[in-house]
């Protein structure tokens, strides 16, 4: 039995008086494995949070069908509750009480007795790291701190799915990666986790699978590096000097070529081979006389995958805001 399963799954919100119906979620499908960190990435109004509130039962789905584990999300949704955990952006800690003291107004909320919720509590203050820091108020615990206290009360009662919405953001790369690293334990400890997220990296250092998302739709799914392999070859990227403009059409006639993208001055060729084509490139640069500011020879990324599947840049649409 597969962890999360959405069939078909659909939302609209209405629109403010003379503007039209939103289509937030359109006919999304997919499937979730027990164990696995699973994500959505996309930009500024893909639909992400849209579909996560709704497979945790806070709002209602419009068509389609949810499950979370054997539990129906529409018919059943108490059912679901007890067995799925929600951090979300804005997290739900009291900053005036003490890390312990939320663990334990938690329990209570939950109805677990309290030397249960004390036992659980203390197996999550090393799960989490969260020990030396238990009794000091919320209001100066760092950023990373706070995400980690927040997840703790979020499968303080052993859920069976953990879902997260945008969990690092405002976090620095250090702590980014710190709450990582906490994210494997928890799928090391046997739990589901499926979160939303706008970071290239962290999708791809993360999640064992994910689903990019555009416009309410899933544009691609798979493994990151299945997803990546999809792209064949390497990336060639150059900017010239002096804003010397468009040379795409320098390549037209170029075999090893296969694709060219231009943003912020900065033109990406995707070539078969980048050991045989850098070459060539750059005897055709000379031979027009263009000076270089840089030039760089990497792998695709995600960001590719997105590009070829929406002709926009992940990096380029805005992805701060919630989804």
């Amino acid at each position: 039995m597969n962890a999360i399963e959405i069939r078909n799954v659909k939302k609209s919100f209405q629109g403010k008086r003379n503007q039209k119906t939103v289509e937030a979620v359109k006919g999304i499908s997919l499937s979730v494995k027990p164990g696995e960190i699973f994500g959505f990435l996309g930009p500024n109004g893909a639909g992400k949070t849209t579909s996560l509130r709704m497979l945790t039962t806070l709002l209602p789905i419009d068509e389609g069908e949810a499950k979370i584990g054997e539990y129906d999300v529409k018919r059943n949704p108490r059912e679901v509750r007890k067995h799925i955990g929600y951090v979300g952006q804005l997290g739900g800690a009291d900053i005036e009480a003490t890390g312990r003291e939320n663990l334990m107004l938690s329990g209570r909320l939950y109805g677990i007795a309290k030397k249960a919720a004390q036992k659980q509590s203390e197996l999550l203050m090393d799960l989490l790291d969260l020990r030396d820091i238990i009794d000091r108020l919320v209001k100066t615990y760092s950023g990373g701190q706070r995400r980690r206290l927040e997840i703790a009360l979020g499968i303080l009662h052993k859920p069976d799915v953990l879902f997260l919405d945008e969990p690092t953001t405002g976090l620095d790369p250090q702590n980014r990666a710190n709450l990582w690293e906490h994210i494997r334990r928890l799928k090391s400890a046997g739990m589901t986790v499926f979160l939303t997220t706008h970071y290239l990296e962290e999708a791809d250092e993360l999640c064992d699978r994910l689903c990019i998302m555009d416009k309410g739709i899933i544009v691609a799914e798979g493994t990151p590096q299945i997803l990546k392999r999809e792209i064949s070859g390497d990336v060639v990227s150059i900017k010239p000097k002096n804003n010397q403009g468009d040379l795409a059409y320098m390549f037209d006639d170029e075999e090893d070529v296969l694709d060219i993208r231009i943003e912020g001055g900065k033109t990406s060729l995707y070539v078969k081979d980048g050991a045989i084509a850098m070459p060539k490139i750059f005897n055709v640069l000379k031979g027009r006389g263009v000076e270089l500011e840089s030039v760089s020879l990497s792998q695709p990324s995600l960001d590719d995958v997105f590009l070829k599947q929406t002709g926009k840049s992940l990096r380029d649409t805005g992805m701060e805001a919630s989804l």
